[in-house]
């Protein structure tokens, strides 16, 4: 049985798509929207939708997406290194990210779901290097590798991030694509969540990730654990020694900040620094001066 959704009752969807137009509209000129950017407006596009991504299209109406961005800073100087793009769905069902790529990944929709989401990001950032994520899924339905694909026409470093806290199968597919997107655009494989779930290091030495991101886990209450602050310092360096920098997520106070300084890793991300947010937020620099 499926969830229930606006189209349920087509005063509630009526009632939805007038409230998302406006508040595109209220986004201003200039600013892309998902109604103007969405594949499934492409005829040919639209005649492939199988039954299983029909009925994900039904719940889950492209003007729905939109996209937040939250800041990626080096640590050396507290500047802004990149913006990472995070998908947000008007429809509450589906308010959790983690919640719409479960569906989607239950209709065999993730390919289509990502070229969306990087139609609306991309053209938002145009000028700074971004990251977005890329669920696993993806790598098995062939969007990526089009050669149309937003990633293809950023003016700047893209970074593609393959979440590590789940299962990645048919290795050897997903590094040939993954190998063969870089190579056709400034793009660069970056290895999400290290620490949560499926933790496989082996993972870094397959995909030759150029970034690594430390899940929330390993940052968390860093500062007031010595075991901890040992164990992150060796997992920096192992990374650096494959060739990969580190970005620490989930930084959320001061002390954290300095014990992620303290650990060698290059970058740092969390609600401490900017919380996710469009317009594309400032940093909030907690320390006196920038870190050493």
């Amino acid at each position: 049985m499926r969830a229930p959704s606006a189209g349920d009752d087509p005063q509630s969807e009526i009632r939805l798509l007038a409230k998302l137009e406006s508040e595109a509209e209220a986004r201003g000129p200039g600013v892309p929207t998902p109604r103007s950017n969405r594949l499934s407006d492409a005829p040919s596009a639209a005649t492939r939708l199988d039954d299983n991504e029909a009925r994900f299209f039904e719940m889950v109406h492209p003007l729905a997406l939109s996209a937040v961005f939250q800041p990626i800073v080096t640590l050396a100087t507290g500047e802004i290194f990149a913006q990472e793009a995070l998908v947000r769905c008007g429809l509450p069902q589906f308010a959790s990210p983690i919640t719409l790529f479960e569906h989607a990944v239950a209709a065999r929709a993730t390919g289509r779901l990502g070229r969306m989401i990087r139609e609306i990001a991309v053209p938002l950032c145009n000028g700074v290097p971004l990251f977005i994520n890329l669920h696993p899924s993806e790598l098995d339905e062939g969007w990526l590798v089009r050669p149309d694909d937003p990633v293809f026409s950023h003016d700047q470093d893209i970074y593609l991030e393959i979440t590590e806290s789940a299962p990645i199968t048919h290795l050897h597919l997903c590094v040939s694509i993954l190998r063969e997107v870089c190579s056709r655009a400034s793009a660069h494989l970056v290895v999400d969540d290290l620490g949560a779930g499926y933790s496989n290091l082996k993972l870094i030495s397959d995909l030759q990730p150029k970034v690594v991101k430390l899940d929330r886990n390993l940052v968390q209450h860093l500062d007031s654990r010595p075991r901890q602050q040992k164990l992150v310092k060796i997992v920096v360096h192992l990374c650096n020694e494959l060739g990969a920098s580190v970005v620490a997520e989930g930084i959320e106070t001061i002390d954290e900040l300095r014990a992620v300084i303290d650990s060698g890793a290059q970058y740092g991300q969390g609600y401490l620094l900017a919380r996710p947010a469009f317009p594309i937020p400032a940093v909030n620099w907690p320390l006196q001066a920038p870190a050493p």
